[in-house]
């Protein structure tokens, strides 16, 4: 539908609402390359209008929930009246999960390469974005199955995410077994693939097989399961917890023994060699000012003085006062 406003600018308003989030914000980086392509200056701003959104010099497109909607100012290259109207729009939609899909954050460092991710709900914004890769015919999307890619340098990374464990298992059988067909008939294949949980993931054109692997190693598999009601596994989980803290008991009160043996030790040590060099400095100071304690010298060496032995009592004899 077409808009007038008050100052006269024509505003053309496009809605599309889709059956998820998810296809709402693939609709919306598809507008973000289209833009890159168009050579117009864009940013992706999060919660600005809708939940994500970007600005053109011209237009405003963004996503809230399962609605994708784009502004147009027809008349003059000014974003401003789009942006105002589309802000109104925002406001009358709802908000769904209130965020992007949580596969685009596990892209590594996915703040930085979020402004050319392409996130795919198909197998069409995948093909256009990575040409003449035969392997991605082998990617099924039934179940839900939903991807992004984005580009690392002149290295293309791809994570496919799929819903259960069985269909992650199925494609990458078939994803693996395609390779060595493309192999043997000499056609371009991943520089690396890898299967990590319940994601395939693929990296095109790197500059060898090395910084490829690199790239795939910072991809993390992160699954959240919430029942919806009591947990069937709960006594499970308490063993775990419980010997798991058990555990950290343990470990603690050994670490606190060793610590308190060695601080013992070291104050046994420092005290015994405190003691000692205080007796060892007595012993020095007594032995210059020593009598011997009026024990009976031998004069072996000769070198003590001979006493006058006049006045020594006589054996057998009484002194004169007796």
């Amino acid at each position: 539908m077409e808009y007038v406003s008050a100052n006269g600018n024509k505003l053309l308003v496009e809605i599309l609402r889709t059956p998820s989030d998810s296809n709402a914000y693939s609709l919306l980086t598809l507008a973000i390359k289209k833009a890159k392509e168009a050579d117009q200056s864009q940013n992706i701003e999060l919660g600005d209008v809708g939940t994500a959104s970007i600005v053109t010099g011209r237009a405003v497109a963004f996503f809230k929930g399962a609605v994708f909607v784009r502004v147009t100012n027809e008349r003059a290259n000014d974003s401003q009246p789009a942006v105002a109207l589309a802000r109104l729009l925002a406001a009358t939609f709802d908000k769904g999960e209130d965020d992007i899909p949580v596969l685009v954050k596990h892209l590594p460092s996915w703040q930085a390469y979020q402004q050319n991710a392409v996130y795919a709900v198909n197998i069409g914004p995948l093909r256009d974005a990575l040409n003449n890769q035969a392997i991605l015919n082998e990617i099924s999307f039934d179940g839900g199955t939903e991807a992004v890619t984005a580009n690392y340098g002149q290295s293309q990374l791809v994570i496919v995410e799929f819903t259960t464990p069985q269909f992650a298992g199925d494609n990458d059988r078939r994803i693996v077994a395609k390779i060595q067909e493309l192999k043997t008939q000499n056609q371009a294949v991943p520089t690396a693939y890898r299967r990590v949980g319940n994601y395939s993931v693929f990296v095109f054109n790197a500059p060898d097989e090395k910084a490829a692997n690199q790239l795939i190693d910072q991809v993390k598999y992160e699954q959240v399961v919430q029942w919806l009601g009591d947990n069937p596994h709960w006594y499970e989980r308490a063993q775990n917890y419980l010997l798991r803290t058990t555990g950290g008991v343990v470990v603690a009160v050994v670490e606190g023994s060793i610590v308190s043996l060695l601080v013992c030790l070291a104050l046994g040590s420092l005290i015994g060699t405190m003691l000692f060099r205080r007796r060892r400095a007595q012993q020095q100071a007594a032995s210059a000012y020593s009598d011997a304690g009026g024990a009976v010298r031998l004069n072996l060496d000769e070198l003590t003085a001979n006493r006058k032995r006049h006045r020594l009592l006589e054996s057998g004899k009484e002194s004169q006062s007796d």
